[in-house]
Formats: structure tokens, C-alpha cells, sequence
């Protein structure tokens, strides 16, 4: 197998088995998107083994990340959740995950699930791009501005376009991985 794979993801085993099982690869499924789309608000200003380090503990302080859970959250959860040592512990970071569990379903009510509005910023389908080097990956897109843009006006937080532009990473719905990364071919597969 060629195991040539993105440089960003190091040695570290973490790090490449989410960079060769997850990262890339569509997802279409609304309670997987939400769960990225949680991990990569917290991400903000951090990096992004950090977050994959805490995520197991991110999963159970936000009851495997079920939104609906989530958006009835009251200040004695909230509180809970700010002295788990366990998560980032940001007072507006949590504050969000709550706000945007409730715009999630918001969406979920207009477009009968969030995947269908989201995809339809890419025609339904991943955009394959074609990099040589990592230097060549953008921080942001007119789509993951659009996104963005659009994600904020429904009320969404800690959602700029350079987090969206992870998330759209993340979840596949841009293949970033570069063309002598092994994965470039499989996420399409």
C-alpha cells in the first residue's frame, strides 16, 4: 500500500487514523455533521490534535453530541459542563454548542435535514481539488464565506469561514487531501 499521506497529520497515531479513516470522507448524515460541526467550534484558536485528543470526552459531556439534548441544556448543565476539566472549558464555546444545536434544527425543520442544506453549497456533491503541496490549501473559499455568511444570519456561532472551511474538510465535502496522499483516490472511491 502506499502509505505517502498528508504531512500535516505527523506520526502521532491519533492524528493519522483520523487522517486515514475520517478526514475527507463525505458525510452525509446530520448527527455526524453536527458532531464535527461542535468539534470544529471548539477548534477555533486551537489545533486541531487537541481537540481529537479530547474528543471522547467532548462526546460524553455532550451526550454523544445529540442536538436535541443538547438544545434543552439549562444553566445547571452549563455549569456542569464549564468544570469538566475534560473539554475546553470556554464559557461562549459551550454557550454556542447550545445555540447552534437549536439553529440545527431550525434548519433541519426548513430543509428536512441539515446534510441537504449544507450540500447544496456544493451541488450535492464533494469539490475535488487537485493540490500538489499543503501550501497550496486555502484557509477559506467563496463557498466556506457563503457559508459562513448564510450559517450566521440563522444564528449559528464561533462559525467564521476559516472553522466552515475545516468543517467542509472534515466532512468531505471538499477533498483536500493532496494528490500524492494515498487517501486522494479512497475518499473518492
Amino acid at each position: 500500500m502506499n502509505n505517502n499521506r498528508c504531512s500535516w497529520c505527523g506520526e502521532t497515531p491519533l492524528y493519522v487514523n483520523y487522517h486515514d479513516t475520517e478526514w475527507g470522507v463525505p458525510v452525509y448524515d446530520d448527527a455526524t455533521i453536527f458532531e464535527f460541526l461542535i468539534l470544529e467550534t471548539f477548534q477555533a484558536g486551537l489545533s486541531w490534535i487537541t481537540i481529537l485528543r479530547k474528543r471522547e470526552n467532548f462526546r460524553q459531556a455532550f451526550d454523544h453530541f445529540d442536538y436535541q439534548k443538547i438544545a434543552k441544556y439549562n444553566d445547571t448543565k452549563f455549569n456542569a459542563l464549564i468544570l469538566d476539566a475534560g473539554i475546553i472549558r470556554n464559557k461562549l464555546k459551550i454557550k454556542a454548542t447550545i445555540t447552534n444545536a437549536i439553529a440545527f434544527m431550525e434548519v433541519q425543520k426548513e430543509f428536512g435535514s441539515f446534510s441537504k442544506y449544507i450540500w447544496a453549497f456544493t451541488g450535492g456533491k464533494p469539490i475535488i481539488n487537485q493540490w500538489d503541496t499543503l501550501g497550496e490549501i486555502p484557509a477559506t473559499t467563496e463557498i466556506s464565506d457563503k457559508l459562513s455568511k448564510d450559517l450566521k444570519k440563522r444564528g449559528f456561532k464561533f462559525v467564521g469561514p476559516t472553522v466552515i472551511y475545516a468543517h467542509m474538510q472534515a466532512t468531505g465535502m471538499v477533498n483536500d487531501h493532496i494528490k500524492g496522499c494515498f487517501r486522494y483516490k479512497e475518499v473518492m472511491e
